[in-house]
């Protein structure tokens, strides 16, 4: 699936496509070492418009990819959200997150927007599964990621590094009938 996305409403984040405007912030935010800590890429260099611009600006083209903006009550931008991989066949997404404002860690944005996002997802894609990988010692995240329904899978042994230090990385997946299930504790879209 290519083209925009729709926005999605929560009562807290809003989900709107990317826009030109977004590229210096997505570039602070990748450039900071303490959000790029979590990433997948910390141990790269630091990025440069032009590069983030032709990965997750509006114009970039991605087959299989729908990106979001994370947007506070303030329509003020906090963070991303991707559903990646996105595949028809067998009906799975990988989710991919950054809160790239630290003033909003902690303070439900995450957990809203990839509620959304899977809403969306399992919803209107029909997806069945939709799996990420996560820093074992993200407890942050993880504790998100359950929260959201995803259920421990993985180890990953020394999947990435770390400023050059092997890292493991925990696989987690939800499947569209944990989803539906109700659960104490979860809000659903």
């Amino acid at each position: 699936m290519n083209g925009a996305p729709p926005v999605l409403q929560g009562k807290l984040a809003r989900l709107r496509t990317v826009r030109e405007d977004d590229v210096p912030l997505l570039t602070r935010w990748l450039d900071d070492r303490e959000v790029r800590y979590w990433l997948h890429h910390s141990d790269r260099e630091d990025a440069s418009e032009e590069e983030v611009r032709a990965r997750f600006g509006p114009d970039a083209v991605r087959e299989g990819e729908l990106r979001w903006t994370i947007e506070d009550e303030q329509a003020a931008p906090v963070g991303l959200i991707r559903l990646e991989g996105l595949d028809s066949v067998h009906r799975r997404a990988e989710l991919a997150i950054t809160i790239g404002e630290k003033t909003h860690w902690s303070r439900g944005y995450g957990t809203e927007a990839i509620e959304l996002a899977l809403h969306y997802g399992f919803g209107e894609l029909n997806l069945r599964r939709v799996w990420l990988i996560t820093d074992v010692d993200n407890v942050r995240g993880i504790r998100c990621y359950e929260k959201c329904g995803f259920r421990r899978e993985g180890v990953l042994r020394g999947h990435r590094l770390r400023y050059g230090e092997p890292l493991d990385m925990l696989s987690m997946g939800v499947l569209r009938e944990e989803w539906d299930e109700p659960a104490e504790g979860k809000s659903r879209k």
